[in-house]
């Protein structure tokens, strides 16, 4: 039974993730700026790329995990979405895993990257993210139990004779 256009209300880490995105990809910039100014700075054209590098490799990676669950989150309501979200979200990690370890392993060897620089471009974009992304779940407004929906009265079905409470008569409450 596919339930996927009976649930019209989006789940509710969709607007979050939407939100660290854009926040995220301003914080890059800022950083990517940052960086290549610091970078020329340390070691010239070296230093800047080193920097714009390190920057972009963090915000792209960084992105991947968000990306892949706002992709996952469409098939919402379906009969497949569990099964759809984890297998969409795994294999952005283990591509994110397979292609950052390509990166590394071609930089590695780059007379233009200074490897300092390069490392602490990653780690700041990294830790800027991670406020980001507190900053922004601090900041919204998801309540406590979300994404589902009760049964109401009339879905419970006794399993003993099949008649639904909601169909009872309603007996007075006697003081005995």
């Amino acid at each position: 039974m596919n339930t996927r256009a009976a649930t019209p209300n989006p789940v509710s880490s969709t607007p979050i993730l939407r939100t660290t995105l854009v926040w995220s990809s301003a914080v890059a910039a800022i950083l990517a700026v940052v960086g290549a100014i610091v970078g020329w700075l340390v070691d010239g054209s070296d230093g800047l790329w080193s920097a714009l590098a390190g920057v972009l490799i963090a915000a792209v990676f960084l992105a991947i995990t968000s990306i892949s669950i706002l992709i996952a989150n469409r098939w919402y309501g379906d009969d497949l979405y569990v099964p759809l979200f984890f297998g969409i979200v795994l294999g952005g990690w283990i591509l994110k895993f397979v292609v950052f370890i390509v990166v590394l392993l071609t930089l590695r060897g780059q007379p233009w990257v200074n490897q300092t620089v390069f490392f602490l471009a990653v780690v700041l974009s990294v830790l800027a993210s991670l406020a980001v992304d507190v900053v922004v779940l601090m900041r919204m407004r998801v309540p406590h139990v979300s994404d589902v929906t009760l049964p109401t009265a009339a879905d419970i079905v006794d399993p003993i004779d099949g008649t639904s409470p909601a169909a009872a008569p309603e007996t007075p409450n006697v003081d005995r």
